[in-house]
C-alpha cells in the first residue's frame, strides 16, 4: 500500500473517532501544529524517518514535543508506533486537514510537478477541479524533480499519475510481467 492510501486510511480513521468523540476542531488544530513543526523542523522529520531508532523512541519524543496535544493525538502516536508507521505522520497530518476542510466544504488538490505550473495552468487546473467536484478547491503545487515530466494529481485518496516516470513504471512492469 502507498504511503498516500495509508495516511489516507488512518487520517479517515482518526476523522471518525474524533467527530465520534467531539474533538475533530481539536484535532484539526493538533494536525496543524503537527504539520507545520514536521516541515520546520528537519532534525525532526530524520528521527521519524530515521531506521535506527525504534519506534517506542520516536513516539516518546512526539509526546514529550506535543505534550498539550489532545488525547485521541496521543493515540495515534501510539497506534503509529506500534504498527511501525511513525515515518507516515505528516502525511497523516496533512490528508487530516484535507479531511477537515472537505467537511467544510472545500477540497484540497495536490498537484506534482517537476516545475512549479505557470498561473495560467494552474487557474486551468482549478477551474475544471471545481467543476469536477462542485466544490470551493485549493491547489497545492508540490515539486519533485523525479518526475522528468507531466504530473501526478491527488484528490482526497484518488491519485492520477500522468507523469513521464509514471509511465516508464508501468511500461517496466509490463515488459516484465511478459
Amino acid at each position: 500500500m502507498s504511503e498516500h492510501r495509508a495516511s489516507y486510511r488512518y487520517a479517515k480513521a482518526l476523522m471518525d473517532l474524533a467527530v465520534e468523540q467531539g474533538q475533530v476542531s481539536g484535532m484539526e488544530k493538533d494536525m496543524h501544529l503537527i504539520l507545520d513543526t514536521i516541515q520546520e523542523n528537519e532534525s525532526l522529520r530524520d528521527v521519524l524517518s530515521s531506521p535506527t531508532l525504534i519506534g517506542v523512541d520516536k513516539k516518546n519524543a512526539l509526546k514529550t514535543l506535543f505534550k498539550g496535544a489532545q488525547p485521541l493525538t496521543m493515540e495515534l502516536f501510539n497506534l503509529l508506533a506500534t504498527n511501525k508507521r511513525i515515518g507516515i505522520l505528516k502525511g497523516i497530518a496533512e490528508q487530516f486537514i484535507a479531511l477537515f476542510e472537505q467537511m467544510q466544504g472545500h477540497e484540497v488538490a495536490t498537484v506534482v510537478t517537476a516545475t512549479p505550473l505557470n498561473k495560467a495552468l494552474e487557474a486551468k487546473l482549478l477551474k475544471k477541479l471545481e467543476e469536477i467536484s462542485g466544490k470551493e478547491v485549493t491547489l497545492e503545487n508540490e515539486i519533485d524533480t523525479d518526475l522528468i515530466g507531466g504530473f501526478i494529481l491527488r484528490v482526497g485518496d484518488l491519485e492520477y499519475n500522468a507523469s513521464l516516470s509514471g509511465k516508464l513504471e508501468k511500461l517496466e512492469r509490463k515488459l516484465l510481467s511478459t
